[in-house]
């Protein structure tokens, strides 16, 4: 009979690691477990001492820091195995978790499917034939060194790689190995992870290349089972379920996905929702449950395709936000402050927050550290909110819980004005017009790379009324599209002039629009 041993590397969220540990050896198995060394010491400490009376449980020898897309996730995971394999000899299978797995068959049932089944499981397809990589790196990951953090460190990440390309730093991979790349969620027998323990500690020259390259997690343990094991004794697939969204973000489960998940040809699924208490609760009785049948459909993956593509016009799902035809929502208000000068929109905005209460949310399609929630990936990059605007601002909406949200847009970004302008929902502008002195023009033109400390005066005295052109040439754009809600707060205007603009543009009482207008350092530079 199987005997597994899960090797489980989690930062977080620690009852849910200790249910789970609790879960699956009660069943008889086995857990190693690596916690990042960089995550809350006090998590570590409470898992270590609710688990500390299970023999089956033997925790990392080795802790260490780990990062996304870096070499530490897979050194972790070999300190994870060195330990199970020396605590746990009636092992048969290593099967690789996350602290997002959750089983969807029964103990019995994957014990049985591993004793029928004599091979290793492991996603392995060609690197480079392959289309596992969809966009982005390819070759880059292997022939750069990549000595950073692309996440954490992403300039010194970016720099490192352009300093290389510029100088022809590229090296070759080991002769011997063919690349393969595929899921990190794999089930490994214990011959094999023997012979791969064997294989890294005489082969130190294949564990510098793999150090220094781009997620490691995804090619290291994929070439070396194709390295050391028979093609025939490969069967190349996860038994771990996960699905992606079209912005490549794993799927997450929840309560009412319980009968979809069993009907899956897969031994565990990945990601379950922390919030999904009662998914997790009936998968975990059925961990231990007996002489249960399954009835395989396994159309999780088409299922997911069809009804997200479907739209939710009056149908079971909502509208793919995507589409030309999606709308905010007809009983919504989108408040829009434009203006050229950041800091002063910033100032209003802040000031309007203080009076109003109302979400407002700065440069969000102009700068890409604007403070968003997390919206499944959406919120990412500058290109996926600009392309998916319509998505994000219903997301945004939903997550604010209102009808009435401010944003902040550059008034270069007419194209944005004008698609939200038609939309079936309110849209009010507000347009903000600043005086533009020789010093700020020639900050500005330094600021977006026009000019630099070296530029002359000569050159700069040329340069302005280009540059204050442009700025008056956006602001006459705005105002010959015509926009039927358009106001505007000018900083030469009186004060009752402006306090009126803001009370239409926010549709508030005058005496709340006064304390804004009122405020004597909003156009400061």
């Amino acid at each position: 009979m199987a005997k597994i041993a899960y090797i489980l590397l989690c930062h977080k969220d620690p009852t849910a690691i200790i249910r789970q540990a609790e879960r699956l050896t009660a069943a008889g198995d086995y857990m190693a477990i690596h916690f990042d060394a960089s995550a809350n010491p006090a998590f570590f400490h409470e898992i270590k001492t609710a688990l500390a009376d299970n023999p089956n449980v033997t925790f990392a020898n080795n802790r260490i820091k780990c990062g996304w897309g870096e070499w530490s996730l897979v050194q972790a995971t070999l300190h994870a195995l060195h330990s199970a394999i020396n605590a746990f000899p009636r092992t048969t299978h290593f099967y690789m978790l996350s602290g997002d797995c959750m089983a969807i068959k029964s103990a019995e049932y994957a014990h049985q499917f591993l004793d029928d089944n004599d091979v290793d499981f492991i996603e392995s397809e060609d690197y480079f034939d392959s289309d596992w990589i969809k966009t982005g790196w390819k070759e880059e990951r292997l022939i750069y060194r990549h000595w950073f953090n692309e996440r954490t460190q992403k300039k010194r990440f970016y720099w490192l790689f352009e300093a290389q390309r510029k100088l022809g730093l590229t090296r070759d991979i080991p002769a011997d190995l063919q690349i393969m790349i595929g899921s990190q969620w794999w089930c490994l027998r214990r011959r094999t992870i023997e012979w791969l323990l064997d294989f890294v500690k005489t082969r130190r020259d294949v564990v510098r290349f793999f150090r220094t390259t781009w997620i490691p997690d995804e090619t290291f343990f994929q070439t070396l089972v194709r390295h050391l094991v028979p093609e025939g004794e490969i069967n190349s697939r996860s038994l771990t379920f996960l699905m992606f969204t079209d912005y490549g973000m794993p799927v997450t489960f929840y309560n009412d996905h319980y009968d979809l998940l069993l009907g899956q040809d897969y031994l565990f699924a990945r990601k379950v929702s922390p919030d999904a208490k009662d998914l997790k609760r009936r998968l975990g009785l059925l961990y231990a449950a007996k002489s249960v049948h399954f009835q395989i459909s396994n159309e999780g993956r088409s299922l997911f395709k069809f009804l997200s593509g479907r739209g939710r016009i009056g149908r079971r799902f909502a509208t793919r936000f995507w589409e030309t035809e999606s709308t905010l929502g007809r009983e919504r208000e989108l408040l829009i402050v434009v203006c050229k000068k950041w800091h002063v929109a910033k100032r209003v905005l802040e000031r309007i927050r203080q009076v109003t209460n109302m979400p407002a949310i700065e440069y969000l399609f102009n700068e890409e550290d604007t403070p968003l929630p997390d919206l499944g990936g959406i919120q990412n990059t500058l290109e996926k909110r600009t392309r998916h605007r319509r998505a994000l601002m219903r997301m945004l909406f939903d997550y604010y819980e209102t009808d009435r949200l401010i944003v902040c847009i550059d008034p270069g970004n007419l194209d944005l004005l004008n698609d939200f302008a038609s939309d079936r929902s309110v849209t009010r502008i507000l347009e903000i017009e600043c005086q533009f002195t020789d010093e700020y023009l020639i900050g500005h033109a330094m600021r977006v790379g026009l000019a630099g400390e070296q530029t002359s005066a000569d050159t700069l005295e040329r340069l302005l009324p280009t540059i204050r052109g442009d700025m008056v040439h956006e602001s006459d754009r705005i105002r010959d599209a015509g926009f039927e809600s358009h106001t505007r707060f000018r900083e030469t205007a009186p004060e009752d002039i402006n306090t009126d603009a803001l009370s239409a543009f926010l549709a508030i009482s005058g005496e709340k629009a006064q304390e804004i207008a009122s405020t004597d350092y909003l156009f400061a530079d």
